[in-house]
């Protein structure tokens, strides 16, 4: 589920940067035309469609310039080549980032929605749809890829990939483009690899265009249903206008266009499949199936009504979000009541159809607003089934807990001896969580859910989605509950890590320590940890191998990988390296593998060899490195990357 991390507009540009005349900045629009717009075209949210994308791009880039005849520029980097030092470039740049970040915030009518966040009135193409040429696999692979970012993080990508900023740089502009959290931003978008080299590829280019034309066919029908429309529109105006108008019975759902018998039995609020609070004890499954239903809504019929009929065919106002590899078409048939209840300011539905929860919810006094969010749950069990997001609200997150949940409590996994905080559980409904916190320059903490039951105790963490991710640790193919104290310290230095994971529709997250390396100056010993992500849909798992030594806060990330199998069930083994540099000013290449490595061997630009699971090389930084090892029964693995 992405979420648009995005804070009020600045009243104006810092009043200390340099002063910039109106035709300066039109200067640097017009010659740096082509890359603003390929800008606007990446940060704008994939879900517009690549022809709409491609207009509201060019019509963001068009509104840059300045309004008053000379403006102050923003303090920031303009940073490229060709570009150093324009305060112009850095001054359209800025505006258009802002506006197309404004233009992905869901569009609500209270208060009045933003210029960028409406349709484009110019340039408009009749006719015709226009679309960037396509590219190869490469680049329809990243694409995909940007598309699970939220708006700061592909904002984040694109600054670093297009624009060649440092991460310092980066901080800076997302921080006067209005992003509240410009530091979760470059994490979140750390998680996808840097092919920045693709960013340059015709698949981004919304100045380099194919046309098709629209149906033809159905142009000649357009001047009869837009006077059908008409006539229409004047009936339903007649019709609110008479005594009890008003909001239809199905809220924020479109108009039904068929009236399939199969699919009206689904919207049945009556329909609807209700599990006795008892079932769960006596059943053989321990997952969804058996959750009753609970909230003080239940009964509230209208409600159901809107939520059945918005899963259908959801309006162009309700904001719709899918983890990743989530259908989000209608119920097949009539789904199961998980809840029904007020929740802070809002009222939330949540269903389940045996493949995904959906979660239904809208402002507690109207029914505009109302949002829309799915997760695919196949195949879960007792701890994935373990609890549901109920509501974010001020960075507090409520839960709804199994039935089969004793015991409710809040951690910070980066404070594993400061104890949990006990959570009232009402209904199965825990109090507010504070979500993790991160702060520009410093992640300062990462609270996460804990939760009792008859079997034990586990950690489950908020990832941005409707359900949170399990934590485990230990060996791949038989890992533990984050339980016990060792457990509880392996994940310490490695919590803000997960920061990287958000909006991948990750289902568990495991830490292995796989490896423990004395350092060359008799510092101590680092540790070497290996932290995987699993997905609902199987693929798209995220590996990441992370390095910390004594005393230090966090863990540095190593190396990375996506659908890679290392560290995994069927693969439990990894290599990885990275360059260190002791107290004394010298710089070494350091390798481990998993217990399982009978030897490393470095190439490239830097040659050494080791027998065993570790190898410390003298050399010297910048120098590239390629690493390969052997496994005890003789098969090659190669370093993670």
């Amino acid at each position: 589920m992405q979420s648009q991390d995005v804070a009020q507009r600045p009243a104006s540009p810092s009043p200390t940067g340099p002063v910039v005349d109106v035709e300066q900045a039109e200067a640097a629009l017009v010659e740096h035309y082509p890359r603003l717009v390929r800008l606007a075209y990446l940060v704008l949210p994939p879900g517009m469609g690549r022809g709409r994308r491609v207009l509201t791009a060019h019509a963001l880039t068009q509104r840059a310039l300045p309004r008053g005849s000379r403006t102050p520029a923003p303090v920031i980097p303009a940073q490229s080549a060709g570009r150093d030092g324009e305060p112009g470039y850095a001054l359209v740049r800025l505006e258009v980032l802002r506006s197309a970040l404004e233009a992905g915030l869901p569009l609500k009518l209270k208060p009045w929605p933003k210029r960028s966040q409406l349709p484009p009135l110019l340039p408009q193409v009749w006719g015709l749809k226009l679309f960037p040429r396509p590219g190869g696999a490469d680049e329809l692979a990243l694409d995909q890829r940007l598309s699970t970012l939220s708006g700061p993080a592909r904002a984040a990508y694109a600054l670093r990939g297009l624009e060649r900023l440092e991460d310092d740089a980066v901080r800076e502009v997302l921080t006067a483009a209005g992003v509240a959290d410009a530091e979760g931003a470059l994490l979140e978008a750390g998680g996808v690899p840097e092919q920045f080299g693709l960013l340059d590829s015709p698949e981004f280019d919304p100045c380099s265009l194919q046309a098709r034309p629209t149906d033809l066919m159905r142009r000649r029908q357009y001047l009869k249903a837009a006077l059908a429309a008409g006539a229409a529109l004047l009936v339903c105006g007649a019709l609110f206008g008479l005594p009890g108008g008003g909001v239809g019975p199905d809220g924020a759902a479109a108009p039904p266009y068929a009236r399939n018998p199969a699919a009206q039995a689904a919207l049945d609020p009556a329909k609807l499949t209700r599990i006795s609070p008892a079932a769960w004890r006596s059943s053989a499954r321990t997952d969804f199936s058996v959750w009753p239903a609970r909230g003080d809504l239940t009964g509230d019929t209208a409600l159901l009504r809107r939520a059945l009929a918005v899963w259908a065919r959801p309006g162009g106002a309700v904001g719709v979000t899918a983890t990743p590899g989530t259908p989000t078409g209608g119920p097949a048939g009539p789904p199961q009541l998980l809840f029904a209840g007020r929740v802070d300011a809002a009222r939330v539905v949540i269903l389940y159809d045996g493949l995904r929860i959906a979660r239904y919810a809208e402002p507690a006094d109207d029914t505009e607003g109302a949002a829309l969010d799915f997760a695919r749950v196949d195949g879960a069990g007792r701890s994935g089934a373990s609890a549901v997001v109920l509501g974010r609200t001020d960075g507090n997150v409520r839960y709804l807990t199994a039935p089969w949940v004793k015991k409710a409590a809040e951690r910070d996994l980066m404070k594993p001896g400061s104890g949990a905080m006990d959570l009232v559980l009402t209904g199965g409904v825990t109090a507010p969580l504070a979500g993790p916190v991160l702060r520009p320059g410093a992640c300062t903490s990462w609270n996460v859910l804990q939760l009792t039951d008859g079997t034990g105790t586990r950690l489950l963490t908020d990832l941005g989605e409707l359900v949170p991710a399990r934590l485990t640790t230990g060996r791949p193919g038989s890992p533990g509950e984050v339980s016990g104290a060792e457990a509880l310290r392996t994940w310490e230095p490695f919590a803000c890590s997960l920061a990287t994971m958000r909006s991948a529709g990750v289902r568990s997250v495991n830490a292995w320590a796989f490896n423990e390396q004395p350092l060359p100056d008799a510092s101590g010993s680092a540790a070497w940890v290996c932290t995987r992500a699993e997905t609902w849909r199987g693929g798209g798992a995220r590996v990441l191998a992370q390095f910390h030594t004594p005393g230090g806060t966090y863990g540095a990330v190593a190396a990375k990988a996506e659908n890679a199998p290392a560290c995994g069930a069927r693969h439990p083994h990894v290599l990885a390296g990275v360059w260190w540099k002791s107290e004394a000013g010298d710089w070494y290449l350091l390798a481990a593998g998993s217990r399982h490595t009978a030897s490393i061997r470095a190439s490239g630009g830097i040659s050494g060899s080791a027998r065993g699971s570790l190898l410390t090389v003298p050399a010297e930084r910048g120098v590239r490195a390629e690493l390969k090892g052997t496994l005890k029964d003789g098969r090659a693995i190669g370093g993670l990357r």
